[in-house]
């Protein structure tokens, strides 16, 4: 086993199965030394945990519960790099997170859900885990999800 996939196990995290694509395009593609995903919604088994907007209040998706949600899908995202390339050994660093969260119109807490993803890629790869990103509130997500993921890595 190699180091992430050691590391992984430390953690107690086991990626799953890519997802298929809802539509036609591929989960991630290779150009040079990076590795660009599409859009990974927090699948677990083929299902949304949860569906509709982040906010606070009835009705709506937990920001606590939406960052699990976040971290769920960037693992997605980690699934479908590490389907492309066969050893995640092979990630330098993680450069850019993507994050869309399907917001409630009063809702402003968009990067502390994306830090879900954020904490858990540092927790993994430790300082070449850092990366810059974007947390951005959107209207809807495809399938009602409430969060999406876009994931850049670069290779050594």
């Amino acid at each position: 086993m190699g180091v992430i996939a050691d590391r992984l196990v430390e953690l107690g995290v086991t990626l799953p199965s890519v997802a298929a694509p809802l539509a036609t395009y591929v989960p991630a593609v290779q150009s040079g030394k990076y590795v660009y995903t599409s859009g990974q919604l927090p699948f677990v088994d083929g299902v949304l945990p949860a569906r509709g907007k982040v906010g606070d209040g009835v009705g709506l998706v937990a920001p606590a519960d939406a960052a699990g949600y976040a971290r769920t899908a960037v693992l997605n995202a980690l699934a479908a790099v590490g389907a492309l390339i066969g050893d995640l050994d092979q990630i330098k660093r993680v450069v850019k997170v993507v994050g869309f969260v399907a917001s409630d119109p009063s809702f402003t807490g968009q990067p502390l859900v994306v830090n879900g993803a954020s904490d858990v890629l540092g927790e993994i790869f430790g300082t070449a885990g850092i990366h810059a990103r974007s947390a951005v509130g959107v209207a809807v997500l495809p399938l009602d999800s409430p969060v999406e993921l876009e994931l850049l890595v670069e290779l050594a």
